[in-house]
C-alpha cells in the first residue's frame, strides 16, 4: 500500500490537534528492538516495556511527538540513553491500542531525522522513562548537480531491480515508488522497503548529507543484489544437479525393467561376473568362500547407486585379494644364509647366530612357531637393514611398517565396515603388499606407540605376536579369522625399557650395541663406500679413503652408535669431490654460448659430449688418495673435539659415564659448597631418579663423616650445589650415585679427583654399589675420551665377557663393591 493511502485512512479515524506541526526541542524517547523507522514511514509497535509505556503517555500528554531510535544490542531490556544510537527519527504516535497482558499496540508515523544532545546537552530520566533534547534535521536535494542526479537515478535502478529479485516485496512497491517525485521521501520509501540488517539502516540514518545518504543506499542495494544473483545461482545448480540425479536414477530403473521383461541373468552385468571371477581365481579356504560369496549375493540384491553397493564390492576386493594359501618356499641352507648375512652386514654376531639357530631347526622339523625376535639397540646400527637380509637369506617377501606415533587401536585391527572410507588394519595391508601368507613382517619402532582415546595398540598387538593367538587374528574389517602364524615377525626398539612389559614378554630380545671406531672403520670401507660410490655412479673411479681418513671422519665428525651419521660425512664428502671435479672439466673445456644457428648448437653440444667422454677416461686413470688433511679442506673444522680439561684433575669434578639413546657419553659432575644456609640444590635438567641418587650420596656421606674423615658439621650452614652440565639437555637414572657421590667427598674433603678416571654405577644408603645397564657403550664413550681408568659395579663384571677385546684395550677397568674402594683409585695422590 502507497505510504500516502495509508495516511489518509488513519487520518480519517483520528483527529489531529491543530498545533500538532509544532515539535518541542526536548522529547520522550522510545528505545526499538531490531527496528529502524524513517520519516514518512508509518510503523506498529507493541510495547511492553513500564518504561517505554511511560514515555508514550507522556508524549500523548503533550503533543503526541515522540523520539524513537535503536538499540546497539537488542538484548538489552533497560537501556540507558548510552545504549541507543544517537541518531533516529522525530516520529508521531498516531494511535495507541491496549491489548491483554498489559500491552500497548502504537502506530508510529516518521516526521523528522533527529540526533539526541547527549554530551552537549542535559539528558535526564523522568519517572523511569529517557528524554533529551533533540536536534532537527532537514534536507535538500539539488537536482540541478549532476553528481547528485547520477546517485539519484542510479539508487531509482538499483531499488527497481533489488524489488523484482526480492520475493518478499509486493511488486505494486515499484509502482509507488515511481509516483513519489521527491528525492527525500524516495529515499527514505527505498530505505523503508529494503530487507537488510539494522546496521545498513542506521547507515542510511546517519548519513550527514543528502548526499551521503544516498551513497550508502547505492552500496547496500548493490550488495544484496549480488547476494540475491548468487543465492540464485546456487538454487539453479543444486536443481539441475537434483534433476540429473533423479533422470538417472529413472533410466536406471528403466532399464532394469527392461532386463527383467527379457528375462535376463542379473550376471550379465559386467562388473558382478569381474568380482565372481575375482573370487574363483583366488582359492579361497571354504569358511571363507561361502562368506564372500554371501556378500556376492547381497551385492547382486543391491542398485548401483547405493552407497552399499561400493561397500559391499570394497569388502569382497579385499577378502578375494589378501593371501590365504600363497606362499614361498624357504631357503633351508644354512651355509647360503650365512653367506647372505655375512655379506651384507659386517660383525653383528650374536642376532646372526640366533637367525642360523633358527634355519638349523626349519632344517629339522619344516615349521617353527612361537618365533618373535626383537633387535634392541641404539639407531644406526643396522636393525632394520638386518631384517632385510633375514629376509633375503630365507627368501621370503619382505614387509614394513612404522608403530612410531601410532595411537589408533584401528590401525592395527581395521575400522567396522559401517564407517566411511574403512579399511583393514596395517597387518591385513602389509599381508595383501606381500602376495602370501609367510612373509618377513618388520614393526619398526614398537617403543615408539603411543596411547589416547582412540584406544591402546600395543594391546591390539598382542594378539598379533602371541604364537597361541595369531592363528585366528580377527580384523575388524574382514571380520573373518585369518592365520599370521606362518609370518616371521621381527622388531625393533632403541630403547628395551620403553616397550610395554606384556608386548616383551612375548618376544626374544637380541641386543645390537654399539659400534667401535675398527668396526665402524670396516663397515666403511667394506658397504658405506662402495654403497655410496654406486649412487653417485663412481664405481669405476679410483677414488679412495686411507684408514686414517676414515677414522678421522669417524673421531672427529661423527659420535653416535650405529653408523648413519658416519654414512652421510662421506657421502657429502665425496659429493664435495665430484663438485670440484665437474668444475675443473668445464675450466678445460669451455662451454660456448648458444647461438640463433641451431646446427652450429647441436655441434657445439656433440663437441661437449665427445669432451665429457674423453674427461672421464682419464679420470678413471687418475687415482685420488684423500689423506685426513684432505678431509678437513672438504668437511670444514670438525664437529667433535677432545675436551682438553676433561682429563684435568679438579677438586669437585669428577667424570661420570652416561648412556644415551644414541650411544654413551661422558658426563661431568660439578659440586660448589657455599656459605648459606642448609640446602641441597640440584641443576642440569634432572629427572627425578638421578635427583634422588644425589640425595642419596649426600645422605650416605653425612652417616659415615668418620669413616671417610670428614668434619661432621660439614654441611652445617652450607649450601651444596649439584650441577651437571650440559644445562639444556634432560638427564635420568640412577648409575650416576657413585660418581655424585664422588664429587660431593670432593668438594668437602678439598682433594683434587683424577682427570684420566671416570666412573659408572648406583649407590645406596650404605655406601654399596649396584650394577648398572649400558657397560659397552660407557666404555666407548671411556675411550673415545681418553680416559685411562674406568670404574664400575662389581656385578657388571660378568658382563665384560660378551665384550671384544677392542672394547676393553687401553681401558683399566676396576670393578668395586662399595663406595670406601673406590676412593683410593680415584683421588690425585
Amino acid at each position: 500500500m502507497a505510504k500516502r493511502k495509508i495516511k489518509d485512512d488513519i487520518m480519517s479515524v483520528f483527529n489531529k490537534e491543530e498545533n500538532i506541526d509544532i515539535i518541542p526541542n526536548e522529547l520522550t524517547i522510545l528505545p526499538l528492538r531490531d527496528v529502524v523507522i524513517f520519516p514518512n514511514m508509518i510503523y506498529p509497535v507493541l510495547i511492553g516495556r513500564q518504561a517505554s509505556i511511560k514515555a508514550v503517555a507522556t508524549a500523548m500528554d503533550r503533543n503526541k511527538y515522540i523520539f524513537v531510535t535503536a538499540q546497539k544490542s537488542p538484548e538489552t531490556e533497560e537501556p540507558t540513553l548510552n545504549d541507543l544510537y544517537e541518531t533516529g527519527t522525530i516520529a508521531r504516535v498516531v494511535q495507541v491500542l491496549r491489548l491483554p497482558n498489559n500491552l500497548l499496540k502504537v502506530l508510529i508515523e516518521g516526521e523528522k531525522i533527529g540526533q539526541m544532545k547527549i554530551k552537549k546537552s542535559k539528558t535526564k530520566n523522568i519517572k523511569d522513562y529517557l528524554e533529551s533534547e533533540v536536534i532537527k534535521y532537514e534536507y535538500t536535494a539539488d537536482m540541478k548537480n549532476k553528481e547528485f542526479l547520477a546517485k539519484y537515478q542510479t539508487m531509482s535502478k538499483l531499488f527497481e531491480e533489488y524489488v523484482k529479485n526480492e520475493t518478499s516485496i509486493p511488486y505494486d512497491t515499484i509502482m509507488a515508488f515511481n509516483n513519489i517525485i521527491d528525492p527525500l521521501d524516495k529515499l527514505y520509501f527505498a530505505a523503508a522497503n529494503l530487507k537488510t540488517s539494522i546496521k545498513n539502516r542506521q547507515l542510511i540514518l546517519e548519513g550527514i548529507l543528502l548526499e551521503d545518504k544516498y551513497l550508502s543506499i547505492i552500496k547496500i542495494l548493490k550488495e544484496e543484489i549480488q547476494i540475491k544473483e548468487i543465492e540464485s545461482d546456487i538454487h539453479q545448480k543444486v536443481n539441475q544437479s537434483l534433476q540429473k540425479s533423479q533422470k538417472k536414477f529413472i533410466i536406471q530403473e528403466q532399464i532394469r525393467a527392461l532386463q527383467n521383461e527379457l528375462g535376463e541373468d542379473e550376471e550379465t552385468n559386467q562388473e558382478i561376473i569381474q568380482i565372481k571371477e575375482l573370487i574363483e581365481k583366488a582359492k579361497l579356504p571354504q569358511n571363507i568362500l561361502e562368506k564372500a560369496n554371501e556378500e556376492l549375493d547381497k551385492l547382486r540384491k543391491t542398485s548401483m547407486l547405493s552407497p552399499e553397493f561400493t561397500v559391499n564390492r570394497n569388502y569382497i576386493e579385499w577378502l578375494a585379494n589378501v593371501p590365504w594359501s600363497n606362499f614361498t618356499n624357504d631357503n633351508y641352507d644354512i651355509n647360503y644364509v650365512k653367506k647372505i648375512l655375512d655379506q651384507d652386514h659386517y660383525d653383528l654376531e650374536k642376532p646372526k647366530e640366533r637367525i642360523l639357530e633358527f634355519i638349523a631347526i626349519l632344517n629339522i622339523i619344516g615349521k617353527l612357531k612361537k618365533q618373535i625376535i626383537c633387535l634392541v639397540g641404539p639407531p644406526g646400527v643396522g636393525k632394520t637393514s638386518l631384517a632385510k637380509s633375514i629376509a633375503k637369506a630365507l627368501g621370503r617377501k619382505f614387509v614394513r611398517f612404522s608403530l612410531g606415533g601410532v595411537r589408533d587401536e584401528a590401525e592395527i585391527r581395521g575400522h567396522r565396515r559401517t564407517y566411511i572410507g574403512a579399511l583393514p588394519g596395517k597387518i591385513i595391508q602389509s599381508m595383501k603388499k606381500a602376495g602370501t601368507t609367510n612373509p618377513v613382517m618388520l614393526l619398526d619402532e614398537i617403543d615408539k606407540m603411543s596411547t589416547d582415546f582412540r584406544g591402546d595398540p600395543s594391546s591390539a598387538l598382542l594378539e598379533v605376536l602371541d604364537p597361541e593367538q595369531n592363528v585366528a587374528f580377527n580384523d575388524h574389517y574382514l571380520e573373518v579369522d585369518y592365520d599370521l602364524s606362518n609370518v616371521l615377525f621381527i622388531t625393533t626398539a632403541n630403547i628395551k625399557y620403553d616397550i610395554p612389559l606384556p608386548l616383551l614378554d612375548r618376544m626374544e630380545i637380541i641386543e645390537l650395541t654399539s659400534y667401535i671406531d675398527l668396526e665402524k672403520l670396516q663397515i666403511a670401507k667394506k658397504h658405506i663406500i662402495p654403497k655410496i660410490k654406486e649412487e653417485l655412479g663412481i664405481s669405476n673411479f679410483n677414488i679412495n679413503l686411507t684408514d686414517d681418513s676414515i677414522l678421522k671422519i669417524i673421531r672427529e665428525y661423527t659420535r653416535e652408535s650405529g653408523v648413519r651419521n658416519l654414512e652421510r660425512e662421506i657421502s657429502s664428502l665425496l659429493r664435495k669431490i665430484l663438485k670440484e671435479i665437474v668444475e675443473q672439466f668445464y675450466k678445460e673445456y669451455p662451454t660456448i654460448e648458444k647461438s640463433n644457428d641451431e646446427s652450429n648448437n647441436l655441434e657445439n653440444a656433440n663437441q661437449l659430449l665427445i669432451n665429457n667422454k674423453e674427461f672421464l677416461k682419464k679420470l678413471k686413470k687418475r687415482k685420488i688418495n684423500l689423506s685426513p688433511l684432505e678431509i678437513e679442506k672438504y668437511l670444514k673444522s670438525p664437529k667433535f673435539k677432545q675436551k682438553k680439561d676433561t682429563l684435568e684433575s679438579k677438586v669437585g669434578v669428577v667424570n661420570g659415564l652416561a648412556w644415551t639413546s644414541v650411544g654413551g657419553d661422558i658426563m661431568q659432575i660439578e659440586v660448589n659448597i657455599m656459605t648459606g644456609r642448609d640446602k641441597l640444590t640440584l641443576t642440569g635438567k634432572l629427572g627425578d631418579v638421578m635427583k634422588e641418587s644425589a640425595i642419596a650420596a649426600l645422605s650416605f656421606l653425612r652417616a659415615n663423616t668418620k669413616a671417610l674423615r670428614l668434619k661432621e658439621d660439614f654441611s652445617k650452614n652450607k649450601e651444596i650445589h649439584i650441577h651437571v652440565p650440559e644445562g639444556a639437555i634432560p638427564k635420568d637414572g640412577p648409575s650416576a650415585g657413585i660418581t655424585m657421590a664422588t664429587a660431593l667427598y670432593s668438594a668437602i674433603s678439598g682433594k683434587p679427583v683424577r682427570g684420566d678416571v671416570a666412573m659408572t654405577g648406583e649407590i645406596t644408603l650404605r655406601g654399596d654399589i649396584l650394577p648398572i645397564g649400558g657397560l659397552k657403550e660407557k666404555l666407548l664413550a671411556a675411550k673415545r675420551f681418553g680416559i685411562n681408568r674406568v670404574i664400575i659395579p662389581d656385578e657388571n663384571l660378568r658382563d665384560l665377557q660378551d665384550f671384544n677385546e677392542d672394547v676393553k684395550s687401553n681401558l683399566d677397568i676396576i670393578a668395586v663393591k662399595n663406595f670406601m674402594e673406590s676412593i683410593n683409585l680415584t683421588m690425585n695422590k
